[in-house]
């Protein structure tokens, strides 16, 4: 830290411990300022060399003692004894802490030059000048100080010139610095790989991009605004850089937004979060989306606005793709019945939507009149939205309609393989046991049996829980896929039957070819005729349909499309299918 001292005499100021400065000297005091409740006794000629204001304030004519009453003093007592210290020639020590006070009070005792060359401003601008804003953690310390003393710090611009000096260190080259910082946190991922060892010798380690963000948390946030605001303008510092200095300080000063259930706060917290959010660059990728819903989590807790939480809904839908499921898991505020807030998650996930529509349109998204297939991100957030609704589905008392309309925001063509809505719908039904026959179809609408893996299908024949419609379905899909499988093995043994005829290899016959399709056969229909068997008991248990509607238990096998003659029993419903099942393996 730099310092600079002032004066050579002895320090002769003696405090009596009751708020009472004095000095020891042979002549009597012959004036007394009261700064509040702090009491200096003095002599005029020293004051009256240095200081307009006491020549202003002392009458020239009189001996008698003199009481002058001083209120609005910047620094106040600490600040008004070194600048008479100054005035009496003792060794006064400036630095960092105390030298803005000191600056302000000599500005306001009026101690510069017309009263007498080399005075107290003077000094003080040249130590600024040459030594304090040179120092990088000077400035900072400086800055931090000025806010106890405004507005007369900032009306003599040592606000200003601090966050220049601070931002333009910040903005320099890295190879170009050349004096301490703190830095204690991991290197940015951009920059991991520029101290390896090359050639078997460790190169030196390079100074981060980032080396600035650590010491600047010391910071209020009015300031911390301020030069962050100056760096951006700069323009010299990457993006993902000031993201990461926005980060560390916000953990710096609310530790516990990393756990949002515990976060609590006033006026000044929800101010600062406000902030926060404004200063987050606009660029895409700056800062994690992991942060983001942090941030939205706690602006949504604490209530900071309904503007603040749509830029941050903004935010985090550009980049949704990069969330995790535990990341959306945002609780309501209170007096909801629902755990989460799962309106927040589908405004989010509908931004994300449109804004990925918006730039398949500026690619083209329809190439000879067919639709694009979804994007990569596209697949990854379905993925995420439906872990989401497996977890939201464990409430008892999430709303089956909010369950749909997010399930619905997301296309069913972002779903390559439909297993995680499967997982999330049978979820719901496990938690809502009470759930209506038309909320289940609801439900199942919601995924295509066709895009069920084979283990998916395998559970939800299975499933209890599914309505007899959907385990149709997901059989006739299953046998319909099997099938095709065994076309296709049966096209390529014949296509390998051919060449090998071709080339003199063995041939296989036509009785040969019939036992291969006669396997085939017998082991689709055994695996079917198991299935279908578990299908009719559940039939059979199920009640019959309703005198309102007779096409309803037409409309529950679906695309079986039973005849009117199988839709009395269980026995129809068995048979149907199974004549279906083997017509598809024909």
């Amino acid at each position: 830290m730099k310092f600079m001292k002032l004066g050579s005499n002895p320090d002769t100021f003696q405090d009596d411990g009751s708020e009472v400065r004095i000095v020891e000297t042979e002549l009597v005091s012959d004036i007394t300022v009261r700064l509040g409740n702090t009491k200096f006794y003095l002599h005029k000629f020293p004051l009256l060399s240095k200081c307009a204001r006491f020549q202003k304030l002392i009458p020239t004519t009189g001996d008698e003692n003199i009481d002058i009453h001083i209120h609005d003093i910047p620094g106040g007592p600490k600040a008004f004894e070194i600048c008479a210290k100054f005035c009496y020639g003792m060794v006064v020590t400036l630095n960092a802490y105390n030298v803005v006070a000191a600056r302000c009070a000599a500005e306001y005792l009026e101690m510069n030059e017309t009263v007498d060359k080399g005075n107290l401003i003077y000094k003080i601008d040249v130590f600024l000048s040459s030594s304090i804003f040179r120092s990088w953690k000077d400035s900072i310390i400086v800055l931090g100080t000025t806010k106890a003393h405004l507005p007369w710090s900032e009306d003599l611009k040592l606000v200003s010139h601090c966050i220049d000096s601070i931002a333009s260190k910040a903005s320099v080259d890295t190879s170009k610095v050349e004096w301490s910082y703190t830095y204690n946190r991991k290197k940015l991922s951009t920059e991991n790989d520029l101290d390896m060892q090359w050639n078997g010798v460790k190169k030196q380690p390079s100074v981060p991009k980032d080396w600035w963000v650590e010491d600047l948390t010391d910071l209020d946030i009015d300031s911390y605004k301020q030069v962050i605001s100056a760096i951006k303008t700069m323009g010299m510092v990457p993006k993902d850089a000031v993201g990461e200095a926005i980060k560390a300080y916000t953990y710096k000063k609310l530790p516990s937004l990393s756990k949002v259930s515990m976060i609590h706060g006033d006026g000044k917290v929800r101010a600062m979060l406000v902030t926060i959010t404004c200063l987050l660059p606009s660029e895409k990728g700056s800062v994690s989306c992991s942060f983001l819903l942090k941030l939205l989590r706690a602006t949504n807790l604490l209530k900071c606005g309904e503007m603040c939480r749509k830029e941050l809904v903004k935010r985090i839908g550009r980049q949704l793709d990069e969330a995790s499921v535990s990341d959306l898991l945002i609780p309501t505020v209170d007096g909801e019945t629902t755990g989460y807030d799962i309106d927040m998650i589908l405004s989010i996930v509908e931004e994300y939507v449109r804004q990925d529509c918006k730039n398949a349109q500026k690619h083209n998204a329809e190439v000879n009149g067919h639709v694009q297939a979804p994007s990569a991100s596209m697949i990854t957030v379905a993925k995420v939205v439906d872990g989401y609704l497996t977890e939201v589905a464990k409430d008892p008392n999430t709303p089956v309609l909010k369950f749909i309309n997010l399930a619905e925001a997301i296309s069913g063509n972002s779903r390559p393989v439909h297993d995680g809505i499967y997982r999330a719908i049978d979820m719901y039904m496990k938690e809502h046991p009470s759930l209506s026959k038309s909320d289940k179809k609801k439900l199942c609408c919601l995924m295509d049996c066709k895009k069920l893996s084979p283990e998916a299908c395998a559970h939800a024949v299975q499933n209890e829980r599914l309505p007899l419609r959907t385990v149709v379905q997901v059989l006739y899909h299953e046998q319909t896929r099997a099938s095709a499988a065994a076309t296709v093995r049966a096209d390529s043994i014949c296509i390998g039957s051919y060449e090998s005829s071709r080339s003199g290899a063995t041939t296989n016959t036509e009785d040969e070819w019939d036992g291969v399709i006669a396997v085939e056969d017998l082991s689709l229909s055994s695996k079917t005729t198991k299935q279908l068997g578990l299908v009719g008991q559940r039939h059979l248990a199920e009640p019959g349909p309703s005198q309102e509607d007779p096409l309803q238990e037409h409309q529950a096998v679906g695309c079986l499309a039973l005849p009117a003659s199988h839709q009395k029993s269980g026995a129809g419903v068995l048979a149907a299918a199974s004549s279906s099942l083997r017509m598809n393996v024909a």
